[in-house]
């Protein structure tokens, strides 16, 4: 059984038992937070597809700990002319890990 939610404005194919890094979400670590923009649900063979979510379908996962992705660096230049510019950024993540599919 897998399920597609929708968070952070990206989409995600998750299972039960599985880890994956999604954007900053506003739980502490160690709360059970629950996804209600599912997608799609597969489950032995019968697909729901939603429009746009599944009706009464939640993904109800575990908050592991809250980290900060590789750093980005982007840098603009124009030739002949003196300028140069750097920018970095890092991404806010969190690490959670999927509990339970409810249909």
């Amino acid at each position: 059984m897998y399920a597609v939610l929708e968070t952070g404005s990206k989409q995600y194919r998750v299972a039960a038992g599985e880890t994956l890094e999604v954007e900053r979400l506003d739980v502490e670590a160690g709360q059970p937070y629950t996804f209600n923009r599912v997608l799609l649900i597969n489950n032995e063979g019968t697909v729901s597809i939603g429009s746009p979510v599944v009706a009464n379908a939640t993904v109800v996962a575990d908050v592991v700990e809250h980290l900060r992705g590789p750093k980005k660096v982007a840098f603009k230049m124009k030739r002949r002319k003196g300028y140069h510019r750097t920018v970095g950024h890092r991404q806010e993540l969190t690490k959670i890990r999927i509990k339970e599919i409810n249909v």
